[in-house]
Formats: C-alpha cells, sequence, structure tokens
C-alpha cells in the first residue's frame, strides 16, 4: 500500500499495471492543461487517431443503439467509473491515467458526418456520456462536443446527452435549437447531494449543487432535461434516493433514471482502495451489500439486470424509485424526431478547419 496516496483533486490512489502489454503508445503528448494548485500529477492530453467515432451495442440494457465519445479517460477522476478499464486498451492504467491520460477525438464530426453520408446509415438517437464525460474539462480546449453538436444540428439528428458537468450549458445557443426540433434529451447524473463526498467521490465533477443549477438553467432555456441516480451505492448514498429524485425535480427536472454500483475489471481494486482512504469504516458494509446484489461478486456482464442488479435490495429500490417518481410526477424522457435528418452535404465541413 506504499504505492498508494490520496492525490489533491484525483479519484485513484495508484495505477495498477494494464492487462494488455503494448510496445508503443498510439499518440504523443500535443497539450496539456493547467491543474488545480498543487494538484498532481499533471492532465496531459494526446490526439486519438481514430478513424471511426460511432459505438453500436445491441444490448437490451441500454436504451441507445449508436454512441459517440469525444474524448478516451475522463478528468472528472470519478472513482466508480465503469469505463475505467478500457484504458488497458491503450497500455494504460485504469487508475491515476484513465483520469490524466485524456486521448481527444478532434476529427469526431467529420468522422461522424463521414458516417452519416453513407447509404446504409440509419438515423437513430446517437448517445453522449455513455463512457466519458463529453463536457469534461478537455472540451473547454477542444471544444469537440460542440462541433459535433453543431454538425447534429445541421443534419437534424437526434442526440441524447449524460454529463456530470455544468459545461453543458456553454452550448445552450445549439441545444436550445436542438430542444425546438425535438432532437435533444440531456440527463444530469448525480451520485450524492454530500459535497464532502462528492469531493473524493467525484473529485472533478461540478458539485451536486452547481449540477442542479445547471437543471433549472437547461429547463429555463426550454432544453428537456432530467435527473440520472448514477451510480447508487449501496450502505453510501442510497438513503439520498428520493432527496435527490426530489432536488432534481424543484429544479426542473422532468424525467429520472437510475443505476446500481458494479466494480467490473481493475474498478474493483480501485474502489476498495477508496473506500480504505476516504471510508474505511463503512467498507465492509458496502462490499458486502455490493455482492448481495451481484451474486457474491463486485459486477455482472449478465442482460436483464447488470445495470440494477437482482435480488431483495434490488427489488425494493427499484419500488422505492418508482414510487417517487410518481409522487413527484417524474416520466420518462421524450421521444426524440428520427424523421427530419438530412445527410451532410458535400466532403467539406464549414467549421473552420
Amino acid at each position: 500500500m506504499s504505492d498508494r496516496h490520496t492525490h489533491k483533486g484525483r479519484g485513484a490512489g495508484y495505477n495498477p499495471t494494464p492487462r494488455y502489454a503494448r510496445t508503443e503508445r498510439g499518440a504523443e503528448p500535443d497539450a496539456e492543461l493547467p491543474d488545480e494548485p498543487g494538484a498532481d500529477p499533471r492532465t496531459v492530453v494526446s490526439v486519438d487517431a481514430t478513424r471511426s467515432v460511432i459505438s453500436r451495442n445491441d444490448s437490451p440494457d441500454l436504451p441507445f443503439n449508436q454512441s459517440l465519445n469525444p474524448y478516451r479517460g475522463c478528468e472528472h477522476g470519478c472513482i466508480y467509473c465503469f469505463a475505467r478499464p478500457s484504458h488497458a486498451y491503450l497500455d494504460l492504467s485504469p487508475g491515476l491515467d484513465f483520469e490524466t491520460r485524456i486521448l481527444a477525438k478532434p476529427r469526431a464530426a467529420e468522422l461522424l458526418a463521414d458516417a452519416m453520408r453513407k447509404p446504409g446509415y440509419r438515423c437513430e438517437v446517437l448517445a453522449m456520456g455513455t463512457n466519458t464525460d463529453p463536457y469534461q474539462p478537455a472540451e473547454r480546449h477542444w471544444r469537440i462536443t460542440r462541433r459535433v453538436l453543431e454538425l447534429l444540428l445541421d443534419c437534424r439528428h437526434p442526440v441524447g446527452i449524460v454529463t456530470k458537468s455544468g459545461r453543458i450549458a456553454h452550448d445552450l445557443d445549439i441545444l436550445t435549437e436542438l430542444a425546438q426540433h425535438d432532437l435533444v434529451s440531456v440527463y444530469l447524473s448525480i451520485t450524492t447531494l454530500d459535497r464532502d463526498l462528492a469531493r473524493t467521490l467525484e473529485p472533478r465533477a461540478a458539485a451536486p449543487q452547481a449540477r442542479l443549477a445547471t437543471v433549472a438553467r437547461l429547463r429555463a432555456a426550454g432544453v428537456p432535461v432530467g435527473v440520472l441516480v448514477a451510480p447508487i451505492i449501496p450502505a453510501l448514498t442510497d438513503h439520498e434516493l428520493e432527496a435527490i429524485l426530489t432536488a432534481a425535480a424543484q429544479a426542473g427536472a422532468g424525467f429520472a433514471g437510475y443505476t446500481v454500483l458494479r466494480l467490473p475489471g481493475e474498478v474493483a481494486g480501485l474502489f476498495e482502495d477508496w473506500l480504505q482512504r476516504h471510508r474505511p469504516e463503512r467498507a465492509q458494509r458496502v462490499l458486502h451489500a455490493l455482492q448481495a446484489i451481484w451474486g457474491e461478486r463486485l459486477s455482472s456482464g449478465t442482460f436483464g439486470h447488470r445495470q440494477r442488479g437482482a435480488g431483495d435490495y434490488a427489488t425494493l429500490l427499484g419500488q422505492r424509485f418508482e414510487l417517487a417518481c410518481r409522487r413527484l410526477g417524474l416520466g420518462a424522457a421524450p421521444r426524440l424526431d428520427t424523421r427530419a435528418f438530412r445527410p451532410p452535404a458535400g466532403g467539406q465541413l464549414g467549421f473552420g478547419w
């Protein structure tokens, strides 16, 4: 444990060894973003030379079939993030590397346009924020998400966004116009209302109260917005479910969803280390509760319950969620329009490149 520390502004306490060794990395650092004073290690943003940006899935547990992530890795540093193990494919660690070695996809809008021009492309809602946050701090400099939204608006293509960042309000001009054509819905993800807990659990995400303020701002602008209580952490944040839903409804949220914490791959060790550093008195209760949900394990990939778990606890949690939503008038996210889609014209995009 001597190599494990609490780093200011970081969620992980160490770097587990990547599972897949590679002789070289696919990108070289070409930009650095300043950290908070005294924070270490520094954030390094590199260019991801990917040739495609649409990810497709056929999972019955997910409400979308295609998604786009402008970044790999996420500086928000949420210790529980299920996407952490994906960094191992880049010969980077799911630990500190995941939140400090960010790969940006500056050609995302161009590659998306190429995909949408293909004769066989079928317009379906494009999900953003499904793996890493499209409004993490790097977006301030790279503005990749904004360029993607500009393209989607021009093509009348629907998009669903999940974020923990108030930075999404910087794109209100585009989001408002998308909303006027029934082309966008937004979820603000809120794990806890406890600022002190959030500061260590998801250290560089917006404070919970700032996310609620963003809900109100989006609602006032006419953008369909809801709350995603995710992930619910048994024996740590589960008691906040009704309070989060109530606060979100009061801020103007119109719909809601939730997921239960699961710890795939290296996330299990990282989260256990976080518990020992920040909530040692609750560590065993949390882990035992998770094992009860996931069948004596800490995660499950089984279709049908991998988002919300199984057993008595999971059933009770679902009942609490449904009752609270009914009481607060929180319904389902609106259906978005796929009929107005028009493929991008030509081979050049007018984004000033």
